[in-house]
Order: structure tokens, then sequence, then C-alpha cells
């Protein structure tokens, strides 16, 4: 198991760090969806997705528990990562606020 964070840690790193930014990265973003809990994937990162427009993003939050909002229809705010997407994966939006409707 130990290996696997390494692993995975390391990927992030090597590909977070290189040349694949997105030029949108800070960007604010507002979203509307119903927010689901992430299980395996393939991109390894965040920890719950929302899809908006027909396009997948991956959510994180270092303030709220984004839990609380599961299944449940939202209009979020947040920041595009700088870094992300990594390859294959969606962009990923540090989540600063999140309303139910």
């Amino acid at each position: 198991m130990k290996k696997i964070l390494l692993l995975s840690l390391f990927a992030v790193m090597m590909f977070g760090c290189g040349s694949m930014r997105s030029a949108s990265s800070g960007e604010t973003v507002s979203i509307e969806g119903r927010i689901t809990k992430l299980g395996m994937t393939t991109f390894q990162y965040g920890t719950h997705s929302i899809t908006y427009g027909g396009k997948p993003y991956a959510l994180r939050s270092s303030s709220l528990n984004l839990d609380t909002y599961v299944d449940r229809q939202v209009t979020l705010r947040g920041t595009k990562v700088e870094g992300y997407p990594l390859e294959g994966g969606p962009e990923l939006i540090e989540v600063s606020e999140v309303v139910m409707k």
C-alpha cells in the first residue's frame, strides 16, 4: 500500500510539474450539477466529482466537507487547480463554496 501511495505521489509530482499545465489554471468557476463521491478512477486525484455541460470535473476542498453534498443538486464555486488536468483526466476544482438548490 505504501508503494502504491509513493508511486502515485511521484506520478502527480512528475505530471503536475511538467509543461502540461492548463492555461486557465486559477480561473474562478461556477458549476451546477450533482456531486458524487469518487471511487476508483484512472486519474487518482480529487475526492468527488460533478458533471456540467456533459464535461466531468474532479473536486477537492480544503475548507468544506464535500460528503455533506453527495447526491444533491448544487451550485459550487471554486478555482481550477494549476497543473491539471493530468493526461486523460478531468480538470480539478478547489471548491470554496457550495449552495444547495
